[in-house]
């Protein structure tokens, strides 16, 4: 019998911790998160919102022990990758492999007044303060941006944007709302065409979109630019994005900001060592990263688990990840987009911006709940 240790209960390690169930019914299966519950991300706006037609319903990691996969619910506080080991709660918990799927953290404090003065739009405990915060907000100016890159889940802040100018219109609020980007467009990915979908639906909807707008800073009523300084009544922000300090020192970036793996295999340096979601860096054949999207954290779970069961049984592995997949992306009043294709292409991504149209909303709710009844006990849902 062998032991796989999984870190991190998100897209990535749950895919992988259920696929080497079905694949290696007989191992250990032991799965590591500091989080109780798994939340689909795109969930934060839908409560922030109360556009949701599903309750908020959250997978609880402690179930999957039904499924023969153990849980230790605790913090990572030290990697060695070249033991295959991580250390939670003082104890030493070793493996025959080791998956790296902790995701990204949220760098606050790289830009200074952050904390105090945005709305973190990205932190599941803050959506009652956020919520409240909306529901509290009589008009003025409302600034939204992204304040470091990468960051997961590309299409949000258009998306979160559309949707809060449309709960203000609905709630009578007269509000001028602008959204800004370091990037010189809203999602390069998609070439000058799909750009210009989705800042067209900005404009209609009288929002501004404010391309390389790079943010240092935050002060009470202003964000400072390096470009300049833009005024703020209510401040919506998506914060830097970092690798966890504990995998950071553990070596497995060598010395860069996220971990570099084998593209196809999402092998690292060390044997018996994966990584896989928004931890990694993954370049494409235009040598740009992959996006961090939850989608493709699970296809690499699956690949992983696919290679892992492949090692153990001795036999050439013959499952590579594709980069296929896609993120919708809601424009209100009933629609969503998708951002879908084949991102690792060669010679280049081959990806496009879908029509909107309700069957695509309804695709992405379904989305939440397919994950959710096929990860954790239905009579628990």
């Amino acid at each position: 019998m062998k032991r796989v240790l999984i870190l991190g209960g998100g897209f990535g390690g749950l895919a992988t911790a259920h696929t080497l169930r079905t694949l290696r019914p007989d191992d250990e299966v032991v799965l590591v998160d500091r989080a109780t519950h798994f939340m689909v991300g795109f969930r934060k706006i839908w409560d922030l919102l109360g556009l949701s037609p599903q309750p908020a319903v959250h997978g609880r990691l402690a179930d999957l022990e039904q499924f023969g996969i153990q849980v230790i619910h605790g913090a990572v506080t030290k990697l060695d990758p070249d033991g295959r080991a991580a250390e939670v709660g003082g104890r030493r918990l070793e493996a025959d492999a080791l998956v790296v799927a902790l995701g990204a953290s949220l760098g606050t404090d790289r830009i200074p007044g952050f904390s105090h003065y945005a709305l973190n739009v990205y932190d599941p405990r803050a959506i009652a303060r956020n919520r409240e915060a909306l529901q509290n907000f009589s008009g003025g100016r409302v600034l939204l941006g992204v304040f470091g890159l990468p960051y997961k889940c590309p299409p949000a802040p258009y998306e979160i944007a559309l949707l809060v100018q449309e709960f203000f219109a609905g709630r009578g609020v007269a509000a001028t709302m602008e959204v800004f980007t370091p990037q010189p467009s809203s999602m390069p990915i998609l070439g000058q065409a799909g750009c210009l979908v989705i800042e067209g639906r900005l404009m209609a909807r009288g929002i501004t979109f404010l391309p390389n707008h790079t943010a240092t800073a935050v002060e009470e009523g202003e964000v400072v630019f390096t470009t300049g300084r833009r005024p703020y009544d209510l401040l919506l922000g998506i914060p830097p994005h970092r690798c966890p300090a504990v995998i950071v020192e553990s070596g497995l970036t060598d010395g860069g900001a996220w971990v570099s793996v084998n593209p196809r295999t999402l092998e690292t340096r060390f044997p018996g060592v994966y990584a896989v979601g928004d931890v990694t860096q993954v370049l494409m054949a235009n040598d740009k990263p992959l996006p961090k999207a939850g989608v493709f954290a699970e296809s690499q779970g699956r690949v992983v688990a696919h290679r892992i069961a492949a090692a153990f049984e001795g036999r050439p592995p013959d499952v590579t990840f594709e980069g296929q997949g896609g993120c919708f992306l809601e424009f209100g009043h009933g629609e969503a987009a998708m951002i879908e294709g084949h991102f690792m292409a060669e010679p280049a991504p081959q990806v496009r911006l879908t029509e909107a149209s309700k069957e695509y909303l309804d695709q992405k709710q379904a989305f939440e709940q397919e994950r959710l009844r096929s990860w954790f006990p239905q009579d628990d849902n």
